[in-house]
């Protein structure tokens, strides 16, 4: 494991920010960092850049510990903060000038070409960095993290503000970032996350309360079944409960019921059986599964609140 989070608390003047989480993450996958305003996000990335210590527990980046090689990961780590804290009033170029100076790299000119390039910066390369969009300030917030090449990249909150083609070009430049890199990816967009993230963890009140692959939450939590069905005629909710196991019913009207279901089986044939068997018929019927903002809510009962 690349990164490793261990027992990690973090208290700030008697209120705990942090409450014994502990999570991995590997080279060449993204992990996602998700929970609601104040839920420990930043604060568990401010702790893995060494920006702040942990009030107690232990972090290590490829092996080294947070609160004692904290010079040694700076230089194999690139940060993105949520507030991107550029230079206005430099050029583009001048800027990366400026950060290879303090990453003492040797080729300056060669990898400001190349990352310019990479990040598609090119027709803005001559530019003030005040005079650029949201979406192109982004990108040289990226170049800046990614300049020294680090083993890991923390990303907070990138694609915040931006439009959606913004959006998608910036997706597509973090999954090309992904191969030789561990990266942690903190969103408020949850499409977003559930698209480009290899893992998900997810915070509430600075405790861990889902820590999973995207593969394994989505053979559990994000597929709950849920269907919807009408009938013709009317249909006793204790009728159809009794006739099919293992669901919950949501009425929406006398002939009309949303279902929720656990099984991996699809139930449709089982409603389609039923209408049959009761001399009735089906005017809608249709399977929908449960998103991750449908999970996210759920996990940190926020049902709307931010």
């Amino acid at each position: 494991m690349s990164i490793i989070v261990k027992n990690i608390s973090k208290n700030y003047n008697g209120q705990l920010a942090l409450d014994n989480i502990s999570f991995e993450a590997n080279e060449g996958q993204i992990l996602g960092l998700l929970g609601p305003n104040g839920a420990g996000k930043t604060t568990t990335m401010k702790i893995l850049s060494c920006f702040i210590p942990s009030s107690s527990g232990e972090a290590h980046v490829y092996g080294l510990s947070t609160q004692s090689k904290e010079f040694e990961i700076k230089k194999i780590l690139g940060y993105l903060p949520e507030h991107n804290p550029l230079y206005g009033n430099m050029y583009i170029r001048e800027y990366l000038s400026f950060v290879s100076d303090i990453h003492k790299i040797s080729d300056k000119k060669n990898r400001i070409d190349e990352l310019i390039e990479l990040t598609g910066l090119s027709y803005e390369s001559n530019k003030k960095i005040q005079d650029l969009s949201k979406g192109y300030r982004q990108r040289v917030g990226i170049a800046q993290a990614i300049i020294h090449d680090p083993k890991v990249l923390i990303l907070d909150e990138p694609i915040s503000g931006l439009d959606p083609n913004q959006i998608i070009e910036i997706r597509e430049l973090i999954q090309r970032l992904k191969y030789n890199k561990t990266i942690i990816f903190s969103s408020h967009i949850l499409q977003e996350v559930e698209s480009i993230c290899d893992s998900v963890v997810i915070l509430d009140g600075g405790k861990i309360v889902a820590n999973e692959k995207m593969s394994n939450l989505s053979n559990s939590l994000l597929n709950h079944q849920k269907t919807v069905i009408e009938f013709t005629k009317s249909v006793s909710p204790e009728l159809l409960m009794s006739s099919i196991n293992n669901i919950q019913l949501e009425k929406i009207s006398d002939t009309k019921y949303s279902i929720s279901s656990s099984s991996s089986e699809d139930i449709r044939e089982r409603l389609f059986d039923f209408a049959v068997q009761n001399n009735n018929k089906i005017l809608e019927l249709k399977s929908q599964h449960t998103s991750l903002e449908n999970v996210f809510k759920t996990l940190t009962k926020i049902s709307g609140n931010d």
